[in-house]
């Protein structure tokens, strides 16, 4: 016992070693990193526990058609006119020169205004859900036409409800403490897990209770933890009251909120596209197939986020301060590491069809071709995320903007063209061509403003 308490003890002293010579700005973020890691690793184990309990629970086609609704329904979150990530910079600033009062009062702000948005959004779905017929338009057996109609209002629901709580993972983001907010996602990823498990035991396969459970468990826990860290806990002094709600900040956080609004619409259209196109021209059964390869090497597009996540916020700061050296090192770091996740990438392609015999056994079969061409479509994703979160962090996006609008106003016909002359590998094609394309747009973007040579569109 001993010999362990000494090595524990010599780990310790060797980390608080390593931590003394980092500046503050950095220690925040290696302990945020180490939080998100230890969260998302209970996430990733949530999700491949998931997975095959609902396979289990329904059967492959319905699982296809809950993945295809989910992501049907996921566009509704987007249209926040980009308030969330407006507000995330926004409260950044005000922190980092000191002003908490201004921080408050654009929480309180956010809050309302997004309440509002809201309101006005789930009324349109409601309308929207009375005149659609989702089986019909999904290309499925008429039998399914009532029972989709109550899962699209359910989970629209707490689609638009989480809306409302997320601006609580939003402020932790935005006061450097990402690692708090995955701890929460990830408590909602067991709750989740818990709730499937249950269905399993005491009700019959349902959509209905997969939209109930599974959807509302995290938008539960997200909403039990806000409230009692506005009550009780850290950000009491930040608590969103009606007396700190100012109209005339709105215009600040829009302003900017409103060009991450249009990429996140963009967002939509190229990559949110996909699983519909694929249940269109391919059939539900390759939606499937297509999230078993995705969720699998998702895991080196988690791996990459948890590490990534903590710059945007930490980039605003230093942007705010001129500190470009500690961000030009910050940059360097990042592009290593994505070419330790490509490494990873092709030894997890490598053990693809073992990995997935353990997982889902001979339930679905998932070809190779696709996982190739997932790992593809992963590791642009993963670097395109790095150049736009950072950029994103110094707040210059209207070229990232540009792209992104132009790649959606041909999304649909290339994915369309691309699943009927090679199936799923043909739909990943565009939205892989497009984080490569918008990746090397900001490498080019960052490198001038590091370097102060940036102008015109460069530092819009």
């Amino acid at each position: 016992m001993t010999k362990y308490k000494n090595a524990y003890h010599d780990l310790r002293m060797r980390a608080t070693r390593i931590l003394g010579n980092m500046s503050e700005r950095t220690q925040g973020v290696v302990r945020n990193i180490g939080m998100s890691f230890v969260a998302r690793m209970v996430s990733i184990l949530c999700t491949m526990l998931i997975v095959p309990l609902t396979i289990d629970y329904v059967n492959p086609t319905s699982y296809g058609i809950w993945m295809t609704f989910a992501s049907v329904i996921a566009w509704i979150g987007y249209f926040n006119f980009g308030l969330a990530n407006g507000f995330r910079n926004r409260f950044a600033e005000a922190r980092a020169e000191g002003n908490d009062l201004l921080a408050r009062q654009y929480l309180s702000t956010t809050y309302f205004a997004i309440t509002i948005v809201v309101a006005v959004l789930y009324l349109l779905t409601i309308l929207l859900n009375s005149m659609m017929d989702w089986a019909s338009f999904l290309h499925l057996d008429s039998a399914y036409a009532h029972e989709l109609s109550s899962v699209f209002l359910i989970m629209s629901s707490f689609v638009c409800l989480n809306m409302i709580v997320n601006i609580y993972s939003t402020l932790l983001t935005a006061d450097q403490r990402p690692g708090i907010a995955a701890i929460i996602q990830a408590a909602g990823q067991v709750a989740s897990l818990a709730a499937i498990w249950l269905l399993t035991r005491l009700t019959e396969g349902s959509l209905v209770n997969l939209a109930l459970y599974l959807a509302g468990a995290p938008v539960a826990v997200m909403l039990i933890v806000q409230v009692a860290s506005y009550r009780w806990g850290r950000y009491r002094r930040f608590a969103p009251a009606l007396r700190f709600i100012r109209p005339s900040l709105i215009r600040n956080i829009i302003v900017l909120g409103l060009k991450f609004f249009a990429i996140n619409i963009c967002l939509i259209v190229v990559f949110h596209m996909t699983d519909l196109v694929i249940t269109r021209e391919v059939g539900p059964e390759g939606t499937a197939q297509y999230n078993i390869a995705k969720r699998y090497f998702n895991i080196i597009l988690m791996a990459m986020t948890i590490i990534i996540t903590p710059f945007w916020s930490s980039f605003t700061e230093a942007y705010v301060k001129h500190d470009t050296s500690w961000m030009k090192n910050s940059l360097r770091r990042l592009e290593q590491l994505w070419l330790v996740s490509l490494t990873g990438g092709m030894l997890m392609l490598l053990l693809s069809d073992w990995f997935y015999g353990i997982w889902i056994g001979d339930k679905l079969e998932v070809p190779f071709l696709l996982s190739l061409s997932t790992l593809a479509f992963i590791e642009s994703q993963t670097l395109g995320n790095i150049y736009m979160h950072l950029v994103n962090g110094i707040g210059t996006i209207r070229l990232q903007t540009i792209l992104y609008v132009i790649i959606a106003l041909v999304a649909w016909p290339c994915m369309v063209y691309g699943g009927r002359q090679w199936g799923i590998c043909g739909v990943l094609l565009l939205p892989t061509a497009a984080y490569l394309v918008q990746a090397i747009a900001a490498k080019v973007q960052l490198t001038k403003i590091l370097s102060g040579t940036a102008r015109g569109i460069w530092l819009q």
